[in-house]
């Protein structure tokens, strides 16, 4: 429905942010590397690195072959994986014009670690709820939903631009549009029938965010832009 471009919010501490960097280009190599791996290998690489629910609650057994991580850790790896490239463009998006300034409020390594909690959590809210589907969990909405919980909570104040319907570039309040993006997001679980799209990870992502971040952020830094004029 929507993509942010742009925010209005330099860099306060970190000279620059190569966690957030590092997570986008890796996500777009490990995208080109399914694109060019043949059909049954693509499928045999996204059930071996996807998150299949009702193998991680013993419901199902995964074939012998397609084991390569222990299934606790394909809650970290189905991160890295896209089923397309509007999937990957949009959570990319976010995470280019949010990430930077939720890793400028804790530093690099306490980023990473945030933002792959955010993303596990994201994907066992998700495996909890759907615990007998066999379709693989696969994108990087989780980390990106805990970015965005983070970054309502320190700057919900700061102007974003965002592109409306792939034509419509406004200027609004990111209070305005995380909440609009949260509001679409629980519209679509109470809504929607059988989809591909988890709902339930963004939930649980964006809740994970929220609640993390008066841990991860450096003490001296206030939620809500507090003392800050925009």
């Amino acid at each position: 429905m929507f993509l942010p471009l742009h925010d209005q919010n330099p860099l306060r501490v970190i000279p620059f942010q190569w966690v957030t960097i590092v997570v986008i280009v890796l996500c777009f190599f490990v995208f080109i590397y399914q694109q060019v791996l043949p059909g049954e290998q693509e499928k045999a690489f996204i059930l071996s690195f996807g998150l299949l629910p009702a193998v991680l609650f013993e419901h199902r057994e995964l074939a012998p072959e397609l084991i390569i991580l222990p299934v606790e850790l394909t809650l970290l790896s189905s991160m890295f994986l896209h089923s397309g490239w509007m999937h990957l463009i949009g959570n990319m998006a976010f995470m280019w014009v949010f990430g930077d300034n939720v890793e400028d409020s804790m530093g690099h390594w306490r980023f990473l670690i945030f933002y792959c909690a955010c993303g596990m959590f994201a994907s066992f809210t998700h495996a909890f709820a759907e615990s007998e589907s066999i379709s693989p969990l696969i994108g990087a909405s989780g980390g990106v939903s805990g970015v965005l919980g983070a970054y309502l909570m320190l700057h919900p104040r700061v102007k974003v631009i965002i592109l409306v319907m792939m034509r419509l570039p406004l200027r609004l309040p990111a209070y305005w549009i995380i909440g609009l993006w949260v509001g679409l997001q629980v519209f679509n679980l109470l809504n929607a029938s059988e989809g591909h799209v988890a709902w339930w990870a963004h939930i649980g992502g964006f809740l994970a965010g929220v609640l993390m971040i008066p841990f991860f952020k450096r003490s001296p830094l206030p939620l809500f832009d507090r003392g800050t004029r925009h």
